[in-house]
């Protein structure tokens, strides 16, 4: 943790998930930043498309004045993407009632409860796989 985080005073903090990754958000007041397990956004998740979907909550709600935290941890990249920004969203919605039903409307508050099928028995390891039908 860098000293600097120390000092900041933490406005608001929620928990976002999706699949296995598990994201805490933390909202400080600043300029839009954000940095994940202590790495810059723009390093942690490469492209024009995450960066988007990163800043989405904040562009829904018309904010800049807060800049996010985030430690995630399981999962994959695109997992915990949708977890920060998941998180992300549900602090901002603690703030003001208004904000809530920006985000709400445009379905940032929605948890995405997909999560991987599990390994069937008698299925040769997979979860959709089936044993060859004979032809005769």
């Amino acid at each position: 943790m860098p000293k600097t985080e120390a000092k900041t005073k933490i406005i608001a903090q929620a928990i976002g998930r999706r699949k296995r990754a598990i994201a805490s958000v933390r909202l400080i007041s600043g300029h839009g930043e954000f940095e994940i397990n202590g790495i810059p956004s723009e390093k942690y998740f490469p492209g024009e498309q995450s960066r988007i979907k990163l800043h989405r909550p904040f562009t829904v709600t018309d904010v800049d004045k807060y800049s996010v935290t985030a430690k995630t941890l399981g999962g994959g990249l695109n997992g915990q993407l949708d977890a920060v920004v998941l998180g992300t969203s549900r602090s901002l919605a603690g703030l003001k009632q208004e904000y809530k039903n920006a985000l709400r409307n445009a379905g940032l508050l929605t948890r995405d409860a997909r999560k991987r099928q599990r390994r069937m028995v008698g299925m040769g390891g997979k979860s959709r796989r089936q044993k060859q039908s004979p032809k005769r």
